[in-house]
């Protein structure tokens, strides 16, 4: 059995990213923390937290990886009408905590319980406080009904989880998402590791080389887009 390193608590080092297992899901670390600090260095290099309550933190770099090209999303005659008529309304970063408190909170077909822990909430919160992490909210009526949060760096953002409580709410977000960071020119969304929602709005996937060379590329490209200024602007 492969003996995976454990992180110091006092420095910020990770692994190299080729080494993570390949099966389940590209394990590469365990321990650490969550601070601010260790989880941007991690997102810089295509790595990402997700454990449960009763497991230490595991840090994982999955290949292949699930990723969409703003440009490339998939808008099917249906959900356009539902962009054009369906009296839902999106904002930015007004109620991170919220939006981040529902995506742990609201079942999801075919999974139990949630990765979103208490440390984990608090962490992206924390983020959220400097302007790294983001929220994407849709409302209906004057209610939340749909939503996404993530991380944005340089000109890359990696989308972490989102939720529904409205038919589409969700894929309004995401495609709301999309549009707007191909204006801003974002390179690409990190979707993680694939499945049926993502697939059906145009998330591929591709290998690690491939991912790190788009986060060589594009996480030290300034972005000068304030979200809850600049929302909506070209």
């Amino acid at each position: 059995m492969t003996q995976l390193p454990w992180l110091d608590t006092q420095q910020l080092d990770f692994p190299p990213t080729h080494t993570a297992l390949e099966d389940p899901n590209g394990l590469l670390a365990v321990g650490g923390d969550l601070s601010p600090a260790r989880l941007v260095q991690a997102y810089r290099r295509g790595i990402f937290p997700w454990f449960d309550d009763d497991q230490p933190i595991l840090w994982w770099s999955p290949s292949p990886r699930a990723v969409i090209f703003p440009a490339d999303v998939y808008v099917s005659k249906s959900m356009a009408k539902v962009l054009r008529k369906s009296g839902m309304v999106v904002t930015v970063d007004q109620c991170f905590d919220q939006v981040i408190s529902y995506c742990a909170e609201v079942p999801r077909h075919g999974q139990n319980g949630t990765w979103i822990t208490d440390d984990m909430n608090w962490a992206y919160n924390e983020l959220y406080e400097q302007g790294i992490a983001h929220s994407v909210e849709v409302w209906l009526d004057n209610q939340l009904v749909g939503g996404l949060y993530g991380i944005a760096i340089g000109k890359v953002f990696y989308g972490e989880s989102m939720f529904s409580l409205y038919t589409n709410a969700s894929k309004v977000a995401f495609i709301s998402l999309c549009r707007q960071l191909e204006q801003w020119g974002f390179a690409v969304i990190d979707c993680q590791v694939s499945n049926p929602h993502l697939t059906s709005l145009g998330a591929i996937e591709i290998d690690r080389q491939y991912f790190d060379q788009l986060l060589v590329e594009n996480v030290d490209v300034p972005c000068d887009k304030v979200w809850s200024r600049d929302w909506g602007l070209v």
